[in-house]
């Protein structure tokens, strides 16, 4: 069973995107992309909100989300977090095995 992470990064002054440039500049982010279980890991930005970042993290298994808990990679992200004094909400959702219900499906365009 999959499991994503909804994460908001909200700062001041432009510092959530100045992060993200960071994370991706430093290499840190593809880094986490390469980690074995990761299934996403992609930033967003709200159209009404120029101070948050969304991030989609995505992992294969909890084991897979724990062994990137222990890698040194949080040690960076927590380092810039702090640079750039953000703060975070979470939102936390499990896969559905069953995948969209048929009577979903009509509403999604391929």
């Amino acid at each position: 069973m999959a499991i994503t992470v909804n994460l908001y990064y909200t700062g001041e002054n432009g510092a959530a995107r100045k992060f993200v440039e960071e994370m991706e500049a430093s290499g840190t982010a593809d880094a986490i992309r390469a980690e074995d279980g990761n299934v996403r890991y992609r930033y967003f930005q709200p159209l009404d909100d120029p101070e948050t970042i969304l991030l989609i993290d995505a992992w294969e298994s909890q084991e897979a989300l724990d062994v990137h808990h222990a890698s040194p990679m949080m040690t960076k992200i927590a380092e810039l977090r702090d640079k750039y004094d953000l703060h975070m909400t979470a939102e936390r959702y499990r896969t559905d095995e069953a995948g969209l219900p048929a009577h979903d499906q009509a509403f999604i365009r391929q």
